[in-house]
């Protein structure tokens, strides 16, 4: 569903907008729209990255070798 968003802008930046918007051949509110859905899309994927990096940290990783030895096996003379 979508549904309307109002923003305060200044003069300046409505009228650059106006001008990337034409470049692009699409209108302000699209250009608006596009920016804030590829916004949101980043922050999604950033945090699914840091929750499966931050998993990856609770479980380790496996970096091959064997079992270590005990202290005393270490210090057997």
């Amino acid at each position: 569903m979508k549904q309307n968003l109002t923003v305060q802008l200044e003069t300046e930046t409505i009228r650059k907008a106006k001008v990337l918007a034409a470049r692009r051949s699409i209108s302000v509110s699209r250009l608006v729209a596009d920016e804030l859905e590829r916004l949101v899309g980043e922050d999604e994927r950033y945090q699914a990255a840091e929750r499966e990096a931050l998993a990856h940290l609770e479980t380790g990783f496996h970096l091959g070798g064997g079992r270590l030895p005990s202290r005393e096996e270490l210090h057997e003379r």
